[in-house]
């Protein structure tokens, strides 16, 4: 396979460390008080990320057409797939003292992503940077610079394993054109 110019420093950077037992507790404590509203935060997510990267919609044929964020909180299809995504990051956070499971998980989910819904991986880095806006917002009082980096780490981590079963199934970066999302992603944290 081709190597594009500058991609062997962004695989470097995105290599993922293991979490710490300390910064494992650090995320679960913080996402057991997030998941206890798993639909509304689930949505506020997807709806903040759809807003901000509206190409993203295209994959989305249930509400692809929706450009207003209220009309995107009462769709049952995105409502729908908000509980398969907070379920899904429920599964990781949960085992993170299970590596394999964690890699089993997000390989399944890399692997669906690449072959049937052909969606690019870097939708799920900016994503995760959305997820962390999101509860950087909602515990601005009680999200302690270490928790911070404990949720960067583990962002680096579902990144990592995602786009390994994006290349394990030969994934081909698409040809930009007006729906690849813009080059400017939200920042790893701190």
């Amino acid at each position: 396979m081709e190597k594009v110019p500058g991609e062997m420093e962004i695989e470097r950077r995105e290599r993922s460390e293991e979490l710490s037992e300390a910064e494992r507790k650090a995320v679960q404590a913080t996402w057991a008080r997030l998941y206890a509203n798993c639909e509304d935060v689930g949505v506020a997510i997807l709806v903040r990320f759809f807003v901000n990267f509206p190409s993203a919609k295209q994959h989305f044929s249930q509400f692809k057409h929706m450009e207003e964020p209220l009309e995107m909180e009462r769709s049952p299809q995105l409502r729908k797939h908000a509980c398969r995504v907070m379920g899904a990051l429920n599964t990781v956070v949960e085992n993170l003292h299970d590596p394999e499971k964690v890699s089993s998980v997000l390989a399944l989910v890399g692997k669906a992503h690449a072959l049937k819904h052909k969606v690019e991986p870097v939708y799920f880095k900016i994503l995760s940077g959305v997820i962390l806006e999101v509860i950087a917002e909602e515990f601005a009082n009680d999200f302690p610079p270490e928790t911070q980096r404990a949720w960067a780490k583990l962002r680096g981590l579902i990144y990592s394993h995602v786009t390994a079963a994006y290349k394990e199934v030969g994934w081909v970066q698409q040809v930009p054109n007006a729906t690849t999302p813009p080059a400017t992603l939200p920042s790893s944290g701190p």
